[in-house]
């Protein structure tokens, strides 16, 4: 991706944990998982990163996993 917004997984994480975003507690342990684990995401973890920087506003561009 070319105008990424974040850098990583983790600083995408960090933005929805951090902003006013409405999220369920499985989401939040997901976010903070991806915060400290500098681990390659999942294609599911990517998706599900995905959609929820989808719904909270904020562009998706923490695709691919950590760097």
């Amino acid at each position: 991706m070319t105008d990424r917004l974040f850098p990583d997984h983790r600083r995408a994480a960090l933005a929805l944990l951090n902003g006013n975003h409405r999220l369920s507690r499985k989401a939040g342990q997901f976010l903070g998982q991806l915060a400290v684990d500098p681990s390659p995401m999942s294609e599911a973890q990517v998706d599900w990163l995905a959609k929820l920087l989808d719904r909270a506003g904020l562009a998706s561009g923490a695709e691919g996993g950590a760097q």
